[in-house]
């Protein structure tokens, strides 16, 4: 099949990885995708000398760079605004290359690809990571409270199909009024072939760490004061986790607390901020990790990085709510812990600290469940057009 792939995302981090991967996907499966977004990525800029070629390449013209730090109200006027250039852009590609439909990832206030394929008698499907209105509503607020959540739920309920990442989200859709049977879901993924081949010594080496460490908690990801990572950094000064050693791939927010808190509590020396990773790296320092971490994640998301640490075998303690018991089964595939509960989320790290053939057995279980649950983004990918198929 055929398919434009429609996406307002500047960003270099899950979302980016999300993308690209999804896109690969369909291209492994041998559909013919066309990327529209909105500002081309470096490493195509060299190749985008049409916009036949890259399609994104004129979406720079946007300066998306400033409205990203205008004031809240202008930025999301521009957000609104954007409907429409998108809308005329697909159009276009749409008439050029004739594709079976339209596939979109969500971005606020954003109409364009549904009133594109309405005008083009395409199916759209709409890709939903979050309820954006309520995300943003928490966090940098909104302008237009109601007006956004109108617009939100006319979207959705207006593409021919929805994907959403989580169980969790699908429900909350349909009570938004999307139909049910209209919601399928398709969570992160992860490319499962290149986590064959775990190499720990280079892992650790690359991480620089050397051997005389103890067993290594690790943590891959943007990390904020939400994550609660505080838990575990001050969870090293218990008598049970003496001698463990935690380490951050990644950046974030948080780090100015989480290293003040790690000098509180005389476990600096055990913390290590081992900085960013290209996304590339990321199956190779993995293996550095005996146990892996998701502290706290919000109630609908699906974290890219849970997929990862599955594909790579290792023993994972996470979060014991719904929306990762659609991939975890407690004592299987990881350890859940009551969300928040400190206490608890230490007895799991030093249980599995202090036992390897546990740790072992789970990382076993939770690579199993990847090709169980096909939790990759070929899988995905044929989700997708299953979905479509069965629209027509």
């Amino acid at each position: 099949m055929k398919l434009i792939y429609h996406h307002r995302t500047r960003a270099e981090d899950g979302q980016a990885v999300h993308i690209r991967a999804l896109i690969d996907a369909f291209r492994a499966e041998g559909h013919t995708v066309r990327e529209v977004a909105l500002v081309a990525r470096a490493e195509d800029a060299a190749a985008a000398q049409s916009t036949r070629e890259s399609a994104s390449a004129s979406t720079g013209k946007l300066g998306w760079g400033l409205i990203g730090r205008a004031p809240r109200l202008l930025r999301e006027v521009a957000e609104y605004g954007y409907t429409l250039p998108a809308r005329r852009r697909l159009e276009r590609e749409a008439r050029a290359d004739r594709p079976d439909f339209l596939y979109e990832r969500y971005a606020f206030g954003n109409a364009g690809g549904v009133q594109a394929a309405e005008r083009l008698g395409l199916p759209l499907v709409l890709e939903v990571n979050s309820p954006m209105v309520l995300e943003l509503s928490r966090t940098r607020g909104l302008s237009f409270p109601r007006f956004a959540a109108r617009r939100e739920t006319s979207i959705f309920r207006r593409a021919t199909r929805v994907c959403t990442v989580t169980r969790v989200l699908r429900d909350m859709l349909a009570d938004m009024g999307v139909e049910r049977e209209r919601i399928f879901v398709t969570p992160n993924g992860v490319h499962v072939e290149q986590y064959a081949s775990p190499d720990r010594d280079a892992a650790r080496a690359e991480l620089g760490l050397t051997g005389g460490e103890g067993p290594v908690l690790g943590f891959v990801g943007y990390y904020r004061d939400w994550h609660r990572l505080d838990l575990v950094v001050e969870g090293l000064a218990t008598e049970e986790l003496r001698g463990v050693q935690l380490v951050l791939v990644g950046e974030g927010p948080a780090e100015p607390d989480l290293r003040e808190r790690a000098e509180r509590a005389g476990v600096a020396d055990r913390v290590l901020f081992a900085g960013a990773r290209p996304h590339t790296r990321i199956p190779a320092v993995l293996p550095a990790f005996d146990v892996a971490l998701v502290p706290a994640i919000n109630a609908y998301a699906s974290p890219l990085k849970l997929h990862e640490y599955m594909a790579a075998g290792l023993a994972i303690v996470a979060p014991d709510q719904p929306n990762l018991r659609e991939v975890l089964e407690h004592g299987e595939s990881a350890l859940l812990v009551p969300p928040g509960d400190g206490d608890a989320l230490n007895a799991a790290l030093a249980r599995l600290v202090g036992d390897g053939s546990l740790r072992r057995r789970l990382g076993r279980g939770a690579r199993a469940a990847i090709g169980a649950q096909d939790l990759t983004w070929r899988g995905n990918a044929r989700r997708v057009i299953a979905a479509v198929e069965a629209s027509r």
